[in-house]
C-alpha cells in the first residue's frame, strides 16, 4: 500500500480539567492551582520533534486539541503550539483545527484570540441544557453559560461548531432528552455529537451507579432524537455524530476511515503505517502529566508501541469503518490494511446473510438492523 496516499492527522492531548466528571474514564486529571502551560507546550513540541519521521512527508489534514479541557490553556499558548507544529509539518490548505472547550472554563471574548491562533473549529462539552441534569453528572457549568459560550464563539466568526450532548442521563425522561436536542437546534450549530451515557469501569459512577433509564427507554430517546435532528437538517453520518452536509468532522472521519494520526501529549495515542513494511502500529505516550513532562523528548515518553497482527487488522478496520452510516468503499479495505478482501470474505458473506451488512454503490455498510447490533457485527470479524 502507498503510505503517502493515507491521510495524516495530529491529536494533541491537554490532560487537565477543573474537576473530573464522575462518569469520565478519559486520561484527565484535576488541574493544579498553577497550570505548567509553558513547560507543557515545550514538552509537546519536543515530543513532536521525536515523532517527525513517522509523518513520512505527509501534510496534516486536521489537528484536534482534546482533553481534559484544552480551553484551560490561554490562546497565546495554543498559538505557540500551532506555530511550532506549522514550522515542522506542512498543513493542508483547508486544514481543520479543533479545540475542545468546556463552557465553564471560557470567559466572554477569547474565542477571537483562539481564532487568531489558528483554531477554526470549536467543540463544546455541553452534555445537557438542563441545570438539574448537569448537577447530577457533575458538570461545572450551567445551561446559561453553555448558551453564552456558543454565542460568543459565533460572535467571533467561528462558524464550525460542535455540541456534545448526552442522553439517558440519571432520571432523564424522553421529553427532557428531546428538549436538549431542541435547544441545540435553536443555537444553529452545524454539528452535534449525541451519545448515550454509559457506566465505564473505574469511575465514581461505576462504583456508585446513579438511577439511569432502562435500555428500552434509552433506545426510545435515541430514535426520537434522531428523528428530530433529521427534521432539522442534521444528517446522521456516524453512530453518534450528526451534521449539515459538508460540516462533518474531518478529524473523526479520518479515524473512521482508518487513516493515520500522530498523537502528542500525556497518554496521546497514534496509529501509523510503516512506509517500508506496511506494518500498522498503535503507539501511545506515558499517561501521567508528570511522567510526560519528565520524559518528553526522550525514548521514555513512549508508553507502548505495538504492531497490529495481520489477523486482527480486519476487526480493527471494521471497528472504525462500520461506525459510518455510509460504510466504506470496498477498495479501502485493501488500501488501508494491505490485506486482500479474501481475508474477510467468508465472514463478510456470513454477516450479509444474517442481515447485518449490505453492499451498495461499491460500499460495504451496516444495515439498519446491523446498526442496532453493531458490537456484534464488529465482533464477528475478530480472529477465530
Amino acid at each position: 500500500m502507498s503510505v503517502l496516499a493515507i491521510p495524516l492527522s495530529l491529536y494533541i492531548h491537554i490532560p487537565w480539567c477543573v474537576r473530573k466528571c464522575p462518569y469520565c474514564d478519559f486520561n484527565s486529571h484535576n488541574a493544579p492551582q498553577a497550570l505548567p502551560q509553558r513547560e507543557y507546550v515545550d514538552a509537546l513540541l519536543a515530543d513532536l520533534d521525536q515523532d517527525l519521521p513517522l509523518a513520512q512527508g505527509r501534510a496534516l489534514q486536521s489537528i484536534f486539541f482534546g482533553g481534559g479541557t484544552p480551553s484551560l490553556f490561554a490562546p497565546n499558548n495554543i498559538a505557540r503550539i500551532l506555530d511550532g507544529v506549522a514550522s515542522r509539518l506542512a498543513f493542508a490548505h483547508d486544514i481543520e483545527i479543533t479545540l475542545e472547550t468546556n463552557p465553564g472554563t471560557v470567559e466572554h471574548g477569547p474565542f477571537a484570540e483562539y481564532r487568531r491562533a489558528g483554531v477554526n473549529r470549536i467543540s463544546f462539552g455541553v452534555q445537557s441544557f438542563d441545570d438539574d441534569a448537569l448537577k447530577r453528572i457533575g458538570r461545572i457549568h450551567d445551561a446559561a453559560q453553555a448558551e453564552r459560550a456558543v454565542k460568543s464563539a459565533q460572535d467571533a466568526d467561528i462558524e464550525n461548531l460542535n455540541l456534545d450532548l448526552m442522553y439517558a442521563l440519571p432520571q432523564q425522561t424522553l421529553d427532557a432528552a428531546l428538549a436538549d436536542v431542541e435547544k441545540a437546534i435553536t443555537l444553529q450549530t452545524p454539528h452535534l455529537s449525541h451519545y448515550q451515557l454509559t457506566l465505564e469501569p473505574n469511575t465514581p459512577f461505576a462504583a456508585n451507579p446513579p438511577p439511569l433509564p432502562d435500555d428500552d427507554s434509552a433506545w426510545d430517546m435515541q430514535e426520537a432524537c434522531q428523528a428530530r435532528l433529521a427534521l432539522a437538517g442534521l444528517v446522521q453520518y456516524e453512530v453518534s455524530a450528526y451534521a449539515r452536509v459538508g460540516d462533518e468532522c474531518r478529524h473523526n472521519l479520518n479515524y473512521w476511515h482508518f487513516g493515520d494520526y500522530l498523537g502528542i501529549g500525556a497518554g496521546a495515542h497514534a496509529k501509523l503505517t510503516d512506509a517500508e513494511t506496511g506494518t500498522i502500529r498503535r503507539r501511545w505516550k506515558v499517561r501521567t502529566p508528570r511522567g510526560f513532562l519528565e520524559h518528553a523528548g526522550t525514548p521514555r515518553r513512549i508508553g507502548g508501541n505495538d504492531a497490529i497482527a495481520a489477523e486482527r487488522l480486519p476487526s480493527e478496520f471494521m471497528l472504525n469503518a462500520l461506525r459510518l452510516n455510509t460504510g466504506f468503499p470496498i477498495v479501502d479495505f485493501a488500501a488501508r490494511t494491505g490485506l486482500d478482501l479474501d481475508a474477510i470474505q467468508p465472514k463478510l458473506d456470513a454477516a450479509i446473510a444474517r442481515g447485518w451488512l449490505e453492499i451498495a454503490d461499491g460500499n460495504i455498510r451496516a444495515t439498519e438492523f446491523g446498526q442496532r447490533f453493531l458490537n456484534d457485527v464488529i465482533g464477528s470479524f475478530l480472529p477465530g
